[in-house]
């Protein structure tokens, strides 16, 4: 269900806006989307893990608010972020 530490780091190379950036909100976003990733396709099979579901809105309404921030902070970013991410249809 988490992510491995050479996907953790392909991700943080793809999404920094500068060298050494791992805390910028693109490159949150992108962790806590890959994350999301993983865990929708662990209820595909083990429908009834509510621990796991719980975790799971928790990463959504993080990834949500940092969205928000991006969002008001620089529109275009915002809308550049989520369709390389491919979150929002």
């Amino acid at each position: 269900m988490s992510i491995t530490t050479e996907r953790k780091a392909t991700l943080i190379k793809e999404y920094a806006t500068k060298d050494q950036d791992t805390g910028s909100p693109e490159v949150q976003v992108a962790i806590l989307t890959e994350r999301i990733t993983n865990l929708t396709e662990h209820f595909k099979e083990h429908k009834k893990d509510a621990h796991s579901r719980r975790g799971l809105l928790m990463l959504v309404n993080r990834r949500r608010r940092l969205l928000d921030y991006v969002r008001d902070c620089d529109v275009s970013r915002y809308e550049q972020l989520i369709q390389r991410l491919g979150i929002r249809k």
